[in-house]
């Protein structure tokens, strides 16, 4: 069973008040506090306390920060060590928070027409900003969430200040961030999602619409700092087990980007690394296809599949293991069928199970590490896993 995290940003969101609500719904904030002491960053303090919004209780955090540790831009390479160099946080935890970054990394890349690796992040690259993500990170962890889910999401309107000036609100990084989610604009002259807020839904949601269906195990509010006219300035998270037995969300059309690249002197070997690599950046799908390069050498094109958040964190992978110079990339529309995942049990080892509306089939690593536990071939355990989950997932194709 999939614990699902589903936000309600009918206020908006901002780092604070995501992490604020997932402790609201249980979340242990010492828990949190520990995981956050991993971090090489000091002159902090961070409490959680109880406060009304509209009369709804919620939960406030409040973070300090010494001024000798905050408010310096820090460039994206900075940030990205802080949470590498922080080797005692769960796997998790650690690539949930450099996805979000590196999706921020890629649109103020994209705003202000620099490479990926001269982003300087301003506000976001304080250090409650990134007790924010990486807290909300280890909040979830802490309530063993496996997907995120959000509603669309709620904009202000007029102008925010900012280190760059005055600026458009929403800010010019929450609309880049949000490119392709439902969003909608209110009359609040306020700043009502925040580009923290907008790269956690960008880098952990997995879709944007109604609560999904599932059993409800708890909910928390997370408090912002102003008071709105006629709505509490909260965000709302439903924590819940996804229902297996509910009909999935409906199919999606997906605007992606195909990144790719040519090698003819590449081994067999650091290919498959490579592969592996891209997707553990965060890659859709990625594979090789067998080509003919010029001389007649035998070569392979190395492609990936991502969302274009991605495009510049894929295409430093390519560079860096292939030693590629040069990468292409072009736009492409995806089809994405309806789909679930379930955990059935073969001789008491779990097994994850995904299926569309024409084909169940068990997750390779997982039939691989049972087949070692109960000594059969892979096969027979994907056949059991397959057959134990029929009934259990979408209903047939008429």
């Amino acid at each position: 069973m999939t614990t699902a995290a589903w936000w309600h940003c009918f206020s908006g969101i901002a780092g604070d008040m995501a992490l604020a609500s997932l402790v609201d719904a249980g979340a242990d904030i010492d828990e949190v506090v520990a995981g956050l002491r991993q971090l090489p960053v000091d002159g902090w303090r961070l409490q959680a306390d109880r406060t009304t919004k509209s009369g709804l209780a919620a939960t406030r955090l409040n973070i300090e920060v010494d001024n000798a540790h905050n408010g310096t831009a820090r460039p994206w390479s900075a940030v990205r060590q802080i949470i590498e160099d922080a080797t005692g946080l769960a796997d998790r935890v650690r690539q949930r928070s450099l996805t979000v970054f590196s999706g921020l990394a890629a649109a103020e890349a994209r705003l202000h027409d620099v490479p990926l690796d001269d982003v300087h992040f301003h506000e976001v690259g304080g250090v409650d900003a990134i007790l924010d993500i990486v807290g909300t990170c280890l909040a979830l962890e802490a309530l063993d969430v496996g997907e995120v889910h959000s509603s669309p999401v709620a904009l202000g309107t007029g102008t925010v200040r900012s280190q760059h000036g005055l600026l458009p609100n929403p800010a010019p990084a929450v609309v880049e961030l949000l490119a392709g989610a439902p969003v909608y604009g209110t009359s609040h002259g306020l700043e009502l999602t925040t580009p923290t807020g907008a790269a956690l839904l960008a880098g952990l949601a997995v879709s944007f619409g109604p609560l999904p269906p599932m059993k409800v195990t708890g909910s928390g509010y997370g408090a912002g700092t102003a008071d709105l006219p006629g709505v509490a300035n909260v965000v709302q998270v439903v924590i819940g087990d996804l229902e297996p037995l509910a009909p999935v969300p409906v199919d999606r059309f997906e605007d992606l980007v195909v990144v790719e690249t040519n090698v003819d002197d590449v081994t067999g070997e650091v290919l498959a690394h490579t592969v592996a690599s891209l997707l553990g950046a965060g890659a859709v799908d990625a594979w090789l296809v067998p080509m003919v390069a010029k001389k007649g050498r035998p070569g392979y094109v190395v492609c990936a599949l991502c969302a274009p958040l991605l495009v510049a964190d894929l295409t430093r992978v390519l560079a860096v293991e292939t030693g590629t110079l040069g990468v292409r990339h072009h736009s492409v529309q995806r089809w994405a069928a309806a789909r679930r995942t379930v955990s059935v049990e073969v001789e008491g080892v779990p097994v994850r199970v995904k299926a569309g509306p024409y084909r169940a089939k068990a997750e390779y690593d997982d039939c691989a590490r049972a087949a070692v536990e109960l000594g059969l071939p892979v096969a027979e355990v994907a056949r059991r896993a397959e057959s134990a989950a029929t009934g259990r997932l979408l209903a047939p194709v008429e």
